[in-house]
């Protein structure tokens, strides 16, 4: 059982369990192993999906809105293990999109495991509606003291990929902020070192980004 840590009135600190009816909770999970995705071109051709190589392995870097990558599940960060029963380890980009626009139109399947380089934290909102960490363009910069974020492990120097399971590459600020604002006290955000974020998005502008990104909530 995950739980969240509060504090009461009286100063001290409680722990408040997290069940698994909590649907941030369940939108934001990384499972363990590896699924199998299975999508068909639309009708110009195309899955509607970007991939960087990164340390020789091959991650989703955009899924389109309303594409077939979409609506077959892929999420930023995840990691592409093989494309039609092709090991996918030590392509390059540029070999990998080629494969994807090689393949039939009417079936792909891919052996995914969810975005390895992510890691998911669930935190309580305090009286005031925060969680008690600053971000700047989706980068955590600062950790309030004594804060829930400060209590769960929050780190600097990472980036914000998803708020209660709702993908925020490429929000502005000022949304990701209303995002929070509409979620319950319960919010679990998903988080990834900088670099790496700033490694898999290189080459795309974030004009782009903000534009193609499939930023819906996750139905389930």
């Amino acid at each position: 059982m995950q739980v969240g840590v509060r504090q009461s009135q009286s100063g001290q600190m409680q722990v408040a369990p997290v069940t698994g009816n909590d649907v941030g909770l369940r939108r934001s999970e990384i499972k363990s192993g590896i699924r199998q995705v299975t999508l068909c071109k639309d009708g110009s051709g195309k899955v509607g999906l970007r991939v960087r190589h990164v340390n020789k392995g091959i991650f989703v870097a955009l899924v389109h809105k309303d594409s077939p990558a979409a609506m077959a599940g892929l999420r930023f960060g995840d990691q592409i293990l093989q494309i039609n029963e092709q090991n996918v380890a030590g392509w390059d980009t540029n070999k990998t999109l080629k494969v994807i626009k090689d393949a039939s139109p009417k079936q792909i399947t891919m052996a995914v495991r969810d975005r390895p380089f992510e890691r998911t934290i669930t935190m309580q909102k305090d009286s005031t509606g925060h969680v008690g960490f600053v971000y700047n363009d989706g980068e955590i910069t600062k950790i309030v003291k004594d804060s829930s974020a400060a209590r769960n492990g929050i780190l600097t120097d990472h980036q914000l990929t998803e708020v209660n399971g709702q993908n925020v590459v490429g929000i502005k600020d000022k949304e990701v902020a209303q995002i929070f604002d509409a979620t319950p006290r319960t919010v679990t955000i998903t988080f990834m070192p900088s670099f790496l974020y700033k490694h898999i998005i290189k080459c795309m502008g974030g004009s782009l980004i903000t534009k193609l990104m499939d930023h819906s909530i996750p139905d389930f």
